[in-house]
């Protein structure tokens, strides 16, 4: 049996784990999927649940165990995650001696796509944010300052926008949308024009069903933008496409790869329009790709944890073989 370093990189989100094996040379020996793995959203426990199956699936397919990895990195959302013991302690419980290290999100996702040590990430998805990476680390972050206090051009934002924009449908304040009607089917409100109190019991029953619901679950309604072509959901999305673009400019220092995560700007559309045209001449130089699978970036980060060397050679031949599983 070789006895060559088996490193894993995981990309731990607040809905799904996915985790790379591979060694030095960026080759992918196993891939595999497990449940959410953010201890901030899921709590400790079920996080380290979810990385730990992850890991599992992905060696399951060579035979080996976690006994036999040499580095571990982990890559996720908060700074807060990478503190503590809860998965360290986890993982020795099943044998693993190895190294473990916690990197961003955000830095793997840069890493899917690019290989240069300088470019630029944007995340655009429940949340938003962007940095800068100098030197292959993160330089300069952008927003990514949650629901309440930033996110713009976010799946939360645009979701918000599309609630406030059917509740002010109903209400006569704004103008008509064929959102409304998306909105009111997704909360499971009728249309009624009864009038209680002065507003229509519609209305009434929507604001009612809207705060019952956490706030981040307004991000579910983003995809009605996209699904809509009048003028309030194009609208909708070019402001976020807008505030994406600002959020940006913060950050830029010159040309450089871009990479772009999430379901907001990756598809071409209204909100990319939006982004490209606010940008205006600081495009130029700016190389965007679409990040496809995070965990590639981490199964990089682990690479180069273990003494290996990021390059366009292992971002290749990553890309290429976990694209086999």
């Amino acid at each position: 049996m070789s006895h060559e370093p088996l490193l894993v990189g995981i990309d731990a989100g607040g809905t799904s784990t996915r985790a790379v094996l591979t060694n030095l040379g960026g080759e992918c020996l196993g891939y595999g999927v497990g449940g959410r793995g953010n201890p901030i959203s899921a709590g400790p426990d079920r996080a380290a649940d979810g990385v730990l199956d992850a890991i599992d699936n992905a060696l399951r397919a060579s035979g080996r165990a976690i006994s036999d990895l040499s580095t571990v990195v982990a890559a996720m959302a908060g700074s807060r995650a990478a503190g503590g013991d809860w998965l360290r302690e986890r993982l020795v419980d099943r044998g693993f001696r190895g190294d473990l290290k916690f990197e961003s999100d955000l830095l793997a996702a840069y890493f899917s796509a690019a290989a240069s040590p300088f470019g630029y990430a944007l995340v655009s998805g429940t949340g938003a944010c962007v940095i800068r990476v100098q030197d292959g680390c993160i330089a300069k972050a952008g927003d990514g300052l949650g629901w309440l206090l930033g996110d713009r051009g976010s799946g939360f934002s645009i979701g918000q926008a599309i609630a406030r924009a059917a509740v002010q449908d109903l209400d006569g304040t704004g103008p008509a949308t064929a959102l409304t009607d998306k909105v009111l089917e997704h909360c499971g409100v009728e249309r009624s024009r009864e009038i209680h109190q002065g507003r229509t019991e519609d209305l009434e029953e929507l604001i009612t069903a809207l705060y019952a619901r956490p706030p981040i679950e307004l991000a579910a309604l983003a995809p009605f933008a996209f699904e809509m072509s009048d003028a309030v959901a194009t609208d909708i999305l070019a402001a976020a496409g807008e505030h994406l673009a600002d959020t940006l400019a913060s950050v830029l220092e010159g040309p450089g790869p871009l990479a772009i995560g999430g379901g907001v700007l990756a598809r071409t559309g209204p909100v990319r329009d939006a982004f490209l045209a606010r940008l205006g001449g600081a495009v130029e130089g700016l190389e965007i790709r679409v990040v496809r699978d995070g965990a590639v970036g981490a199964a990089m980060l682990a690479v180069r944890a273990a003494g290996g060397v990021i390059d366009d050679q292992l971002l290749g031949r990553l890309t290429t073989t976990v694209a086999r599983f």
